[in-house]
């Protein structure tokens, strides 16, 4: 009897996945964190709602700011991780500028649904931290690196 060869399902989750979601999430939280520090006025008060958000009670603990800078990283790990596998699993016959446009437009997406629907219920004053632009230019921000990220990643992957 012949063993017929099955092709690994594009729906499975493979450690470079999540190895080049890990990157692109970083990479992406990173850019966030930089871009505030450089342009908000108090980059610790917007880390301070970060945390706020989440953990309503924690917002004016001393050590909120690291608690809203790590918290922000475990959600940009998180969404790099899940950038990752929709890349593979929704467009894997796709070109690469296609698939970094993709998660260029996931990320202003997220920022739209955040801005405009779940921050103003959640907690409207996050979303006065820091003006529109500059919070949507943080999220461009991320979608760039990530992108980037991914499309590195996933070709040295394959070489």
């Amino acid at each position: 009897m012949n063993a017929v060869a099955t092709p690994i399902s594009t729906k499975t989750v493979t450690s470079a996945d999540i190895q080049a979601g890990l990157a692109a999430g970083f990479f992406g939280g990173l850019a966030e964190v930089l871009w505030i520090a450089a342009t908000a006025n108090e980059p610790a008060v917007v880390a301070r709602g970060v945390i706020g958000t989440i953990f309503p009670s924690m917002a004016s603990s001393s050590n909120a700011v690291a608690l809203g800078v790590t918290a922000h990283m475990l959600i940009a790990l998180a969404l790099g991780v899940a950038l990752a596998v929709g890349v593979r699993w929704f467009l894997s016959k796709v070109a690469s500028p296609a698939k970094a446009f993709a998660v260029f437009a996931s990320l202003i997406a997220i920022w739209a649904t955040n801005f405009f629907v779940v921050l103003p219920i959640w907690n409207p004053e996050f979303v006065t931290l820091v003006p529109y632009g500059v919070s949507l230019m943080s999220k461009a921000l991320f979608g760039v690196a990530a992108a980037f990220t991914l499309i590195g990643m996933y070709r040295r992957s394959k070489a």
